[in-house]
């Protein structure tokens, strides 16, 4: 039997559903709003694999054509490898819930998404977060939920919860937001240059609205909720525990105040491997295995940070809580790019590319679910093992890669006027050495590269992660410190990673990802405001390096020159079957593009092969004007004159009559087809026939002969 709940979310409602569809799996809900409709369905295993050591959990989520009514694009009829809008809502729905479920318990655990109705106005990916907190807690999978979940935009200075995209597009504000009953979870999301203070509204607009969400779900609980399971939690032996410890004594913390990631890794690993022979020796093999090894050093590890961070108020690499590591950065460092960039915080280093191209390169994508289906700017990230001093499998992008270069993306994408930017931009950032934000790195050294390369920006934009150490009394925090520029081991022996981008003015883009079931308010508007002060400190160095636009493009950046057309002039350029714009493209080896209203795009690298184009275009779209010079080619002779091609496609009639000052018998006598004379447009009739006078040209020119002799006064 199913059963129905509606939560009221500003003016929009909300359905969630279950016991009608996938009634075999775990937990299965049907989450819609408008006629936007997801089904979100959740399965455990009954048992973890052996030798399974870590959490294996898998939360997809698939678009499918048919929910928006349409075919798959491309050759093959079916939805094939995800998008990156799949990939991304993906994430959202992952993020939030992973740190709910128990610690150390290995089963695995499949959370999958469907889209099956799309109305285009309504974007799925918060209903997919939504049904996934939803399915977890109606089945009797272990886990510490509910969450509620909005997008939250702001028109015209006011909040609005979950606008549609025609809304979203009258926006200055992208908040994905994800919390509990009283705290924030997760949050993601792109604005135009908002403060921190109205940033700060948003997150608390955004924690009142999802309040019914999670009403709804606590109620769908108690008609159709499954019973928990009992599970058995995979943990290190106390006794083995306590003999770690006792081996390792000491000597962890100078081994974690080394100067240098990897020197840090190395003196701790040397430890950890002393003590686990020894453990294998008095407690044998089969009770120390790797994962005990791997398991009990991580958490001694992660004590002993802690204690250093809280007790000692001391940090790794011996910065002070607020302080960023030292930056350096260059320009102009690769001859063949548009524009490049090597941005280095610590031992955190990007080296960023830019990349100007035509209409043509344009992304174009299918969109099921509305919005818009183009980018004309793009920032893709690259994480090679080489980054980190590993080796690994080598291959395309994952989650991740698409994930952080979808953060530095938006971050930027709000400072560069696309709208009326003919360029299409892409950013590269291929990322040499991480410890520690690289999405951050990715947006300074993307920024840096994109005012290398002549793009107008409006403002630089810089971004930096905060992290936080936390203590609990209970269930509540009871100590904490935050972290400035966190670094690699910071963020995986703390608890969160939150990343604020912006410029001087304001706030652009931002994701945090927590390890804690949620953050107080109070403490993410300190966060905020340790950010600020940081980004402007790194925008303060960047400006040392560049701090405007160069006034030039590099010289293998195809050049651009618009020309405005009559757009009934755009089918005399195109030619039948575009034979025109195919001859032109060839002769002049220019890339053109012509917009509807006109404008017509001309690209080149080459200043002759421009030139070509534009003589040809503006020669093809010019009108005649009266009293005008030419020189055109004969193209028809008759007994009573000539026509003659004096604009590209346009001819005009020279009568017999105005041939010559004197009386022309045949009109072969004075010109034939092929020859180039000069003449002059005596007028237009009303059905835009033209009358040309070689006569006349001959005589101005006599004319200006004359006067060029004459004596001056």
């Amino acid at each position: 039997m199913s059963e129905k709940i509606t939560a009221a979310i500003g003016d929009k409602q909300i359905i969630i559903e279950s016991g009608k569809l996938a009634k075999q799996a775990d937990g299965a809900v049907t989450v819609q709003m408008g006629e936007t409709i997801v089904i979100v369905a959740a399965v455990a295993a009954t048992k973890a694999k052996e030798g399974q050591d870590f959490f294996p959990l898998t939360v997809d989520y698939r678009e499918k054509a048919a929910a928006a009514g349409k075919f798959p694009g491309g050759y093959f009829k079916r939805e094939g490898r995800p998008t990156e809008k799949e990939i991304l809502t993906c994430r959202l729905t992952d993020r939030p819930i992973r740190p709910l479920f128990p610690k150390g318990w290995y089963n695995e655990v499949q959370v999958q998404t469907v889209l099956l109705s799309a109305d285009g106005e309504n974007d799925p990916d918060i209903l997919s977060i939504v049904g996934a907190s939803a399915a977890l807690m109606v089945s009797d999978i272990p886990w510490a939920g509910p969450l509620g979940a909005a997008r939250i935009g702001r028109i015209g200075g006011k909040f609005v919860a979950n606008p549609t995209h025609a809304e979203q597009a009258e926006s200055d504000l992208d908040l994905v937001y994800v919390g509990n009953e009283k705290d924030i979870v997760m949050y993601e999301g792109a604005a135009k240059e908002i403060s921190e203070a109205d940033f700060s509204a948003a997150l608390k607009f955004a924690q009142e609205a999802i309040q019914p969400i999670i009403a709804a779900q606590k109620e769908l609980v108690a008609k159709v909720g499954k019973k928990k399971r009992e599970i058995t939690l995979k943990i290190v032996p106390d006794e083995i525990l306590a003999d770690a410890k006792a081996l390792a004594g000491d000597r962890f913390v100078p081994a974690l105040l080394l100067p240098g990631k990897l020197n840090r890794e190395a003196a701790c690993n040397a430890i950890k491997n002393e003590v686990g022979e020894k453990l294998v020796a008095k407690y044998g093999a089969e009770k120390v295995t790797p994962f005990v090894i791997n398991d009990a050093f991580y958490y001694i590890q992660k004590e002993a940070v802690r204690k250093l961070i809280l007790e000692s108020g001391k940090r790794l690499d011996g910065r002070n809580f607020e302080q960023v590591r030292p930056i350096s950065s260059e320009v102009s460092i690769l001859p063949r790019a548009h524009g490049s960039a090597l941005f280095a915080r610590g031992e955190t280093q990007a080296v960023s590319l830019v990349t100007l191209g035509t209409g043509d390169d344009t992304q174009e994508f299918d969109s099921y679910t509305g919005g818009s289906n183009e980018k004309k700017f793009i920032l893709h990230y690259n994480f090679p093992n080489f980054s980190v001093g590993e080796t690994g499998r080598i291959s395309g992008p994952g989650r991740r890669e698409i994930g952080h270069g979808a953060l530095a993306e938006r971050s930027i994408e709000s400072m560069i006027p696309t709208a009326n930017y003919p360029y299409t931009i892409r950013v590269t950032s291929e990322i040499m050495e991480s410890n520690g934000s690289t999405s951050m790195a990715s947006v300074c050294g993307g920024t840096l590269a994109l005012l290398d390369a002549g793009v107008p920006m409006i403002r630089p934009v810089a971004g930096i992660s905060v992290g936080i150490c936390t203590e609990y009394s209970g269930n509540t925090i009871s100590k904490y410190q935050l972290l400035t520029d966190i670094i690699g081991w910071e963020d995986a022996y703390c608890d969160m990673d939150c990343k604020i981008a912006g410029t001087e003015k304001g706030i652009t883009g931002f994701q945090l990802d927590l390890k804690l079931k949620g953050l107080p308010h109070a403490i993410m508007d300190i966060a905020v405001e340790k950010a600020r002060i940081a980004r402007l400190a790194i925008l303060a160095e960047m400006a040392k390096t560049i701090a405007e636009p160069r006034k030039d493009i590099s010289k293998y950046a195809p050049r651009i020159t618009t020309l405005k057309i009559n757009p009934e002039k755009i089918g005399a350029i195109i030619g039948p079957g575009g034979k025109n714009i195919k001859r032109l493209v060839e002769e002049s080896g220019c890339e053109i593009d012509i917009e509807d209203d006109g404008t017509v795009n001309i690209f080149s690298v080459s200043a002759e092969g421009m030139k070509i184009a534009v003589d040809a275009i503006t020669g093809c779209t010019a009108e005649a004007e009266i009293g005008k010079i030419y020189r055109g080619k004969v193209v028809t002779v008759k007994e009573f004159g000539a026509f003659v091609e004096f604009l590209p496609g346009k001819d005009g009639l020279v009568h017999i009559s105005e041939l010559a000052n004197f009386r022309v018998k045949n009109t072969e006598d004075i010109c034939k087809v092929g020859d180039d004379i000069t003449v002059k447009c005596l007028g237009v009739d009303e059905k835009g026939r033209v009358r040309l006078s070689r006569k006349a040209a001959m005589e101005d020119r006599d004319k200006e002969a004359a006067a060029a002799e004459a004596p001056k006064a």
